[in-house]
């Protein structure tokens, strides 16, 4: 078979042929009278190998050896070309992450193109300093999506809080970018999700921030019992009384139930629950300590005869502390 039949039935051209031919990938078995190369079944088959062969990522020289060299084991080329693989993904995927934040900035000229490559450099920079500036100058730059992914991934806490700073005037994108951080495997990524949450304003953080109530992870639980405890969600009630139980965090959790009781339903519920786990007959002696004190302030009736009752409870520790309390009560001034 001539080269010109040769390329038309392997797609192979017949300029890409000569090359391969100068480089001893493969030879015409014969030529005809008049000099022209003449390919048989086998250098064709050769072909079809080569051309499956520049599919897998391997070089002309690697094809070269895999075919003529008997000792040669694929394994370890192949291992090879994975890791070339997922190096070149990986960094087409950074490249194209790249170009859609800056599409999401709307730039109208290369001067604005410059303006976000640079803030976006800068968001990656070595130096706190320079993360940490290019955050305050960027709520209106750079894209909410580049703002997650760096405060989720910062460890300086000022600058951590200068790009929750930015998330928070970044638009109405942020909150579920990074509600979607709750749901990493890293426990410190979850948590430095729920703290952006907290700070963020609006309707949708407290909702992502209701969710994470039901939250796997007591740390996230926590975070967002104690943001919604402050500003009066009874959702966070079940959650904050966990937390004086368990021993996390317990004053900041008292406290929020102190905010909590400022609604007398909620303070009435409140007091039920907090003398239903006193007489749990699991709960330990430090945590009947803690939630007695929880009971400190909580106005109303409910919780003084609570305290009554516990004063004379078998626990001296629970008594006195319950008695101390009715005095505090009697006489604020003590």
């Amino acid at each position: 078979m001539l080269i010109g039949e040769v390329a038309r039935r392997s797609g192979v051209s017949a300029r890409m042929l000569r090359h391969y031919e100068s480089l001893g990938l493969v030879r015409p078995s014969a030529r005809t009278g008049s000099g022209y190369r003449e390919y048989s079944g086998e250098d064709i088959r050769r072909i079809f190998h080569i051309e499956s062969l520049r599919s897998l990522g391997l070089s002309l020289r690697e094809i070269g050896r895999a075919l003529d060299d008997p000792g040669f084991t694929p394994s370890a080329l192949v291992g090879d070309l994975v890791r070339r693989t997922r190096e070149r993904i990986a960094a087409e995927t950074e490249l194209l992450t790249r170009l859609r934040r800056i599409d999401a900035a709307g730039p109208s000229g290369w001067e604005d193109v410059l303006q976000v490559v640079a803030l976006l450099q800068a968001l990656e920079s070595a130096s706190p300093a320079a993360r940490q500036r290019a955050a305050l100058s960027s709520a209106d730059e750079v894209p909410a999506e580049a703002l997650a992914e760096a405060a989720l991934s910062e460890t300086d806490p000022n600058v951590a809080g200068a790009l929750r700073w930015a998330l928070a005037r970044a638009g109405d994108a942020g909150p579920a970018l990074l509600a979607r951080g709750l749901d990493s495997p890293v426990a410190a990524v979850r948590e430095r999700a729920v703290q952006c949450l907290v700070e963020m304003p609006g309707g949708e953080a407290g909702t992502h921030l209701r969710d994470a109530l039901a939250h796997a992870d007591p740390v996230v639980r926590g975070y967002a019992a104690l943001a919604l405890g402050a500003r009066g969600a009874a959702e966070a009630l079940p959650t904050l009384l966990d937390m004086v139980v368990e021993g996390r965090n317990d004053t900041d959790a008292a406290d929020a139930l102190g905010v909590l009781a400022g609604d007398p339903a909620t303070a009435d519920r409140l007091v039920h629950d907090i003398v239903e786990r006193l007489t749990d007959a699991t709960t330990t002696a430090p945590a009947r300590g803690r939630l007695t004190q929880a009971l400190a302030d909580i106005p109303g009736t409910g919780a003084s005869a609570a305290l009554v009752e516990l004063s004379r409870d078998a626990d001296r520790a629970v008594a006195l502390t319950a008695t101390y309390l009715l005095q505090l009560r009697e006489d604020p001034t003590r």
